[in-house]
């Protein structure tokens, strides 16, 4: 058996750019703080844990300002977005004050913003936070969840956005050599 590579050898940009070939999903992890004045961030690392309980994961980089709201409010939502909600995804990952402004939202069963046009959602309480490398595992038992559409989820792949059918469609594309 060879030995393992160094991981400082590897290089951040070859790691990044390997990684980028996995499709994420765009998941917008949302909470209100105590004034009710909502909060968001966007993930790609959004992931079931377990059935019983029913537990979810994600995972948030470490100079996050949003995950200090979720701690406080001790709940959060994921909200799955739809293949047309690239300018929602790029308006919560903006550093502006008001992400949430022009971004329309009702609350869910536990007070966490579920937003317009999304695919899915979960609501969780908070049940840990876990320091790994230059991010939290936030962990969250689910609460509530729901199905809002039967549109296709936002990806991220490559260092783009993309929709599953459109993704799909360039894949097949290549493969028979359409494209």
């Amino acid at each position: 058996m060879s030995p393992l590579p160094d991981p400082v050898s590897m290089g951040a940009r070859r790691f990044r750019d390997v990684l980028g070939h996995f499709p994420t999903s765009v998941v917008a992890i949302t909470t209100t703080a105590s004034d009710g004045r909502p909060h968001g961030l966007i993930v790609g690392t959004f992931t079931s844990v377990s059935l019983e309980p029913p537990l979810v994961s994600f995972l948030v980089n470490r100079t996050s300002s949003t995950l200090s709201m979720i701690q406080e409010a001790g709940r959060f939502c994921a909200n799955a977005l739809a293949g047309n909600q690239e300018p929602t995804s790029r308006r919560l990952s903006a550093r502006d004050a008001d992400r949430f402004e022009g971004v329309a939202w009702s609350p869910s069963p536990l007070g966490n913003p579920v937003l317009d046009g999304i695919v899915a959602w979960v609501d969780c309480t908070l049940v840990q936070v876990v320091e790994i490398g230059d991010h939290y595992l936030v962990v969250g038992r689910v609460s509530d969840l729901n199905i809002e559409s039967v549109r296709t989820p936002l990806l991220f792949f490559r260092g783009g956005y993309g929709d599953y059918l459109a993704s799909a469609t360039l894949l097949m594309d290549r493969l028979v050599g359409w494209w």
